[in-house]
């Protein structure tokens, strides 16, 4: 046994360790009830703030801004052990995107007062992208900022803000030219959500719950000193930022969670035919091809990982691993609905609540199964779409 992968154990030893003194049964429930990418708010803040104590809160960033200084392997052993520990997801758009983004875009001052209150829970981050007339063909944004002395006015709207409803600040880009090519007038700009003229408009999902929002601009007036890189250039800070969002998210961590619950699933559910799941040769065939595809989406995120552990960054690269790990994902979501069924079908929201302490109809193993595959969908569409990622990988990769 090599001296690294001695010293990886230890750390696997110290991070359960950890988790096992840490993991609180209410944090721990709303990592087991996740449906989509997000857990309970309150237990998910609770969470984060026992990471920031701990000054484990962002392993990914460079040691001198907060970061943990751990090598990739660690990282990842770090990931892959809070995802199989049941430990809810932190929010990504203030540590996983916006916080690499301003470590390599933003002025001293933008640094020096954000960076501190991203780790420490202080400030919680949305994104504001996306418009109702602008999706994945994010260049035809319309949403306005125009300067006046030392401020912008912005009005527009933004749409499927993920939890709007809980953040205190919003990046956004918006247009500040119209000349020449629509990349070429965009801007990156951060906003207090607390700003006059703003307004957040919860968006009801097919699920009940509630976790995309619209967001009103109506002349919303920003300190010129929020913006993040020159005028004008916002496209460049974006796409830095959008490959931080789909290269530095472990999809196959995320898989592995995903297959175990299935095989929970599978030893405990009987098909139509009287036979365990787990003993039907045709489930047995699909669970074992999916996860074949997984094995090998794996290795490639490793070595994403490893462009950002050599100061580069994914690239291209980040677009196939949103792909496949999006895809691999909804093929799981589907497997786990084959097994449960009409259970999958009772809908009972109180039951996915952290505090909920009653019985849940049918089995526990597939409460939460319809709700994932139905957030699930939108993984190919989120983060810029699958076509759109297919178009990347064919101009980028394959030089078509």
């Amino acid at each position: 046994m090599t001296d690294q992968v001695i010293t990886d154990n230890a750390f696997r030893t110290e991070v359960r360790e950890f988790l096992e003194q840490s993991l609180t049964p209410d944090i721990k429930r709303a990592g087991e009830l996740m449906t989509s990418v997000f857990a309970d708010f309150e237990a998910t803040m609770k969470w984060h703030k026992i990471l920031h104590q701990k000054g484990w809160i962002a392993p990914d960033w460079p040691s001198e801004y907060g970061g943990t200084g751990w090598t990739l392997n660690q990282r990842y052993i770090f990931q892959e052990e809070c995802k199989l520990a049941n430990a809810p997801s932190l929010l990504a758009m203030g540590l996983q995107m916006l916080g690499p983004m301003l470590i390599h875009y933003g002025t001293e001052e933008q640094k020096n007062y954000y960076l501190p209150r991203m780790l420490s829970g202080e400030d919680v981050w949305c994104q504001g992208y996306s418009e109702p007339g602008a999706g994945s063909d994010l260049a035809s944004l319309s949403t306005a900022a125009v300067r006046d002395g030392d401020d912008y006015i912005i009005n527009g709207s933004k749409i499927w803000t993920s939890y709007a409803q809980h953040s205190n600040k919003i990046f956004c880009l918006v247009r500040t030219s119209k000349e020449g090519k629509p990349q070429a007038g965009i801007s990156f700009i951060l906003v207090d959500m607390d700003s006059k003229g703003l307004l957040v408009e919860p968006i009801v999902g097919l699920d009940g719950t509630v976790e995309q929002c619209q967001v009103f601009f109506d002349d919303v007036r920003v300190p010129a000193a929020n913006l993040v890189g020159a005028e004008n250039q916002g496209w460049d800070v974006a796409k830095s930022l959008l490959e931080f969002e789909r290269g530095g998210h472990n999809f196959t961590i995320d898989h592995k969670k995903q297959m175990a619950k299935i095989r929970r699933q599978a030893s405990s559910q009987y098909s139509a035919d009287h036979v365990l799941w787990e003993q039907n040769p045709v489930f047995k065939a699909k669970f074992a091809d999916v996860a074949v595809d997984a094995l090998a989406l794996e290795f490639t995120e490793l070595r994403v990982k490893g462009a950002f552990e050599a100061g580069g960054n994914a690239g291209a690269l980040s677009s196939l691993t949103k792909v496949m790990g999006t895809e691999i994902g909804q093929r799981f979501n589907e497997l786990s609905l084959e097994i449960m069924g009409e259970h999958a079908f009772v809908k009972q929201l109180d039951a996915l609540l952290p505090d909920f302490a009653g019985e849940p109809v049918g089995p526990a193993c597939g409460l939460t199964t319809m709700a994932e595959y139905i957030n699930n969908r939108a993984s190919t569409i989120y983060g810029g779409s699958a076509e759109i990622q297919r178009d990347i990988i064919a101009k980028r990769v394959l030089r078509l």
